[in-house]
């Protein structure tokens, strides 16, 4: 059993903001794949699929972006998922926008959602797919990932959502150097 978890802030005030690239790029792959997150439990909304035999869950934690990782623990214990079968998704300022970054483990960078996932579950040793929002060193950090965005840079950051379904089924199936190869060396082009 494999758990995807994208991080986000619940609420509509908070769908079009840089800190939500984790929760749009999961939506793409669910659109994709004709899933709904139609099912709740420990705060947070799921849906589940089978790939090649194996349980699939993907999950977008509503409790606000600091307190994640205590959903996705809840999750992984529930279930029994081990570290190695995780992956998160989320936005990161030292990524350029409309770029991916995939890490197998790392310190959390200052993301809170990465923070608390870390304090839950006792290691940075998890994959992630880290989606970049680039950073403005002149706003302060919080008003910068919740504030709204342009359409203009919105469209930019969510140009790598073309990207969701073939790298999540490239998770579940290839090994996770292969994926890491193959979309941190990737030209990403954003017209």
């Amino acid at each position: 059993m494999k758990l995807i978890a994208a991080l986000g802030n619940p609420g509509k005030e908070y769908e079009n903001t840089r800190h939500n690239a984790g929760f749009r790029f999961i939506d793409e792959y669910a659109k994709a794949k004709k899933l709904i997150f139609d099912k709740e439990k420990f705060k947070g909304l799921y849906t589940t699929f089978n790939y090649d035999n194996e349980k699939i869950i993907l999950l977008k934690p509503q409790k606000y972006m600091n307190l994640s990782g205590e959903v996705i623990k809840s999750f992984m214990d529930f279930y029994k998922i081990d570290k190695e079968n995780l992956l998160v998704i989320c936005d990161d300022l030292d990524t350029e926008i409309g770029h991916l970054k995939l890490k197998y483990k790392g310190s959390s960078g200052g993301h809170n959602g990465l923070k608390n996932i870390e304090q839950n579950i006792n290691t940075n040793e998890y994959k992630r797919v880290k989606i970049g929002i680039s950073n403005d060193k002149n706003k302060d950090k919080i008003e910068y990932v919740i504030g709204k965005v342009s359409k203009k840079e919105l469209e930019k950051m969510n140009s790598v959502n073309k990207y969701a379904k073939e790298l999540i089924e490239d998770y579940l199936t290839m090994n996770f150097d292969n994926v890491m190869n193959k979309y941190n060396s990737m030209e990403y082009k954003n017209e």
